[in-house]
């Protein structure tokens, strides 16, 4: 244990040159490290919500939204095989978490059923008389809200990226919740419309056969209905109305770029399709020249060009009453997909910049105490070996802080009190050690010999004592949420600094100490 040999001491030399290389960002202006390169240290601290301010959002993904949708799909898809199988039927519709319809042939029964069989995977026939009903079983229930939850988190994910905020906070809570902590944003409305907005873009041929205000006093076509206009407001002051065709002619899943732009000096936004998507919209345009094409978002008609030419390239124009901001945002939408079902904001919190720095101060002022202290006691109990020890626990909150820098850990205010319970654990290694060689020294050992049997016989304990508190960590931050795991994770990076400080740094000052002094007695 006295031996040092040199590769130690450069690995010793290495891990603090780099701790502070890692950790002095964090004493710099943000503006200032812009400027460096990426392969150089220049990531600061990321601080949670708790610390620096932002928005808590608590959404609810309507799941109940995409099972209606997938039954009235599969409406679709038996009415238009029933009806290429000649069947007679009546009553189709949507009944419970299945779809039901009447054969009025008791001949055709047997075909019907085979038709219902094969509509989609995942459903279950019963039959009763000449009444089907096709029902989704619960696995594929449960599997499609998943899917949906799962693909909202995703979603949600990409949408906030977009939007350039540090380190969100994004994950499932309960079986359709996700909670959202978005530190540092200062305009949460704006987040809240861009979350709330489902995006399902699509492309359809508006109705020339009437008027939009004949299909408002009557009844719109089959195959027709009304949409509202998004920007558009009539005399009367209410939203513009377009008759519009159901039949989506283009789909906006087929989009793989959105992007904000100019034209004739106002805001647009240009989009284009994959291969698939520009076909259709090449064969749509070509077959429809002179009539107007709508472009629906969400249930609303955002502009309705006529179509001048055929467009061929795949990519158009979308124009409307844009600002720049909300051409921004709806290229945005386009760009992240869009939401397989609608969200609800359950609960929501703002947490003001004020409250971060009260607690960024507490925290500081917790920590100077804690250190000032235990330098104190260490100085008071053991002397110069103390000063060492509290000369590893200064080299230990370096360590600290460079790890979250390199990590991008979010800092939070359990996480500060994580390392506030760090600095006292970090000398309790040398504590132990300490007290082991005082108790070596009085059996009558050497200075030399008390120092190798106290760090020999207090390694075990110490790693014993150090492992079991990172297993209660790594549970903690397996098992916990949001404050929890910043606990658990300045916890888990302090108990690994603490032991290398504790074991090496300290071990490698007490042994130069030693060679250089060769005392006749331990000052402990």
């Amino acid at each position: 244990m006295i031996y040092f040999a040199r590769w130690k001491i450069l690995l010793i030399a290495v891990v603090c040159v780099l701790g502070i290389f890692y950790a002095a960002p964090n004493v710099v202006d943000r503006g200032v490290l812009e400027g460096i390169p990426d392969g150089l240290p220049n990531k600061q601290i990321s601080l949670g919500l708790d610390l620096q301010g932002g928005s808590h959002l608590l959404l609810e993904v309507q799941v109940d939204a995409v099972i209606r949708e997938r039954l009235v799909a599969l409406v679709d898809a038996a009415r238009t095989e029933l009806r290429r199988s000649r069947i007679g039927y009546q009553g189709l519709g949507v009944q419970g978490q299945g779809i039901a319809f009447t054969v009025r042939d008791p001949g055709k029964l047997e075909e019907a059923r085979r038709i219902a069989r094969r509509l989609e995977t995942g459903t279950e026939t019963s039959v009763s008389g000449n009444r089907f009903t096709i029902t989704l079983t619960e696995l594929t229930v449960r599997d499609v809200k998943t899917s949906a939850v799962n693909q909202s988190i995703e979603i949600v994910r990409r949408r906030i990226d977009e939007t350039g905020v540090r380190e969100p906070a994004i994950q499932r809570q309960g079986a359709d919740r996700i909670l959202v902590q978005l530190p540092g944003v200062k305009d949460p409305e704006r987040i809240k419309r861009l979350l709330g907005k489902t995006a399902k873009m699509n492309f359809r041929l508006v109705d020339p056969s009437m008027s939009a205000e004949q299909a408002r006093r009557g009844r719109p076509p089959p195959g027709s209905e009304l949409l509202p206009a998004d920007n558009e407001v009539g005399p009367d002051g209410q939203p513009v109305q377009y008759l519009v065709r159901k039949r989506v002619m283009v789909s906006g899943d087929t989009l793989v770029d959105a992007q904000p732009t100019v034209q004739d000096a106002q805001p647009v936004v240009s989009f284009r399709f994959d291969a698939v998507g520009a076909r259709r919209f090449g064969d749509t345009t070509r077959r429809n020249v002179g009539r107007p094409f709508a472009i629906v978002l969400d249930g609303k008609v955002i502009s309705a060009p006529v179509i001048r030419e055929p467009i061929l390239g795949g990519s158009g124009i979308i124009s409307g009453n844009f600002t720049v901001q909300s051409a921004r945002d709806l290229a945005l939408l386009l760009r992240a997909g869009a939401l397989p079902a609608p969200l609800t904001v359950l609960e929501e919190r703002t947490v003001g910049p004020g409250m971060g720095a009260d607690s960024i101060r507490a925290g500081k002022i917790a920590s100077v105490l804690a250190i000032v202290i235990v330098i104190v006691f260490m100085a008071a109990v053991y002397g110069v070996f103390g000063l060492m020890a509290c000369t590893a626990l200064t080299l230990n909150m370096i360590l600290i802080g460079a790890a979250l820098s390199l990590l991008q850990a979010t800092l939070t205010l359990p996480g500060i009190a994580g390392i506030v319970l760090t600095i006292g654990m970090a000398v309790d290694a040398n504590v132990l050690i300490f007290e082991r060689i005082r108790e070596e020294q009085r059996n009558g050992r050497t200075p030399i010999s008390a120092i190798d049997a106290g760090y020999q016989r207090a390694l075990t304990t110490i790693i014993d004592a150090n492992l079991t508190t990172f297993i209660a960590a790594v549970l903690l931050f397996q098992f916990g949420s949001g404050p929890i795991k910043g606990f658990a994770v300045t916890l888990a990076i302090g108990l690994l600094t603490s032991m290398f400080t504790a074991i090496m740094v300290t071990r490698l000052m007490v042994v130069t100490w030693l060679r250089r002094r060769r005392p006749q007695v331990l000052p402990l």
